[in-house]
């Protein structure tokens, strides 16, 4: 198991709950903390609600950097409208998680990997950043070389999750169409987000 797996799993512990709601996630199996003497966390104080909700959903998003989870929620910020809504529509705009809801790879983590290795392009020109932020109707294609990986064909046959309704997908040609941007109650968390406590969290 690699140091960037062990990781991954540590913070479902970490934060208590199934995070990516995988049927693999050792949570399902060991509901404690990380470590020797891993023990269920206490109490949380209302400073130490908004951080978990912020951990919460930056850490679903392949465990994003603080700072660049900070820069999308200041571009959120800027924008018109709901701050929490403007939050979840620019990470869902992101490469590596169009990718991820396409079901073209099986984790968020896979996602930021299969795109930083080039086996995407975005309307015919290969994109290898998975911050790279894609616009309604753009056309998301696996290279044609990629697209008999056995990981991505297994991704593909899953039944653990499906396609949210934003996205417009054919997985004969392994073409995602972007339609729109989500709502909050369109995006298919498996667990509860409160994106307005991590808006709370940054303006304190």
């Amino acid at each position: 198991m690699t140091k960037r797996i062990t990781a991954k799993h540590k913070i479902d512990r970490r934060l208590g709950l199934n995070l990516w709601g995988r049927v693999k996630s050792p949570f399902n199996r060991r509901q404690s903390r990380p470590g020797q003497h891993g023990t269920r966390g206490r109490k949380l104080s209302d400073f130490g609600i908004h951080l978990m909700a912020k951990q919460k959903l930056k850490g679903y998003y392949a465990n994003l950097s603080e700072r660049q989870f900070r820069r999308f929620f200041e571009e959120a910020q800027r924008r018109k409208g709901d701050t929490s809504e403007n939050l979840i529509g620019l990470l869902e705009r992101r490469l590596d998680t169009v990718v991820y809801r396409a079901k073209f790879v099986p984790t968020m983590f896979a996602a930021r990997q299969f795109v930083n290795h080039g086996h995407v392009q975005v309307n015919g020109r290969r994109v290898n950043i998975g911050s790279y932020l894609v616009n309604d109707n753009d056309v998301i294609t696996v290279r044609e070389k990629s697209q008999q990986l056995t990981s991505v064909l297994g991704s593909v046959e899953s039944q653990e999750r499906d396609v949210p309704e934003y996205l417009e997908i054919n997985h004969k040609t392994m073409t995602c169409k972007y339609l729109r941007a989500p709502k909050m109650v369109d995006v298919p968390y498996p667990v509860q987000m409160e994106p307005n406590l991590v808006v709370e969290y940054y303006s304190q």
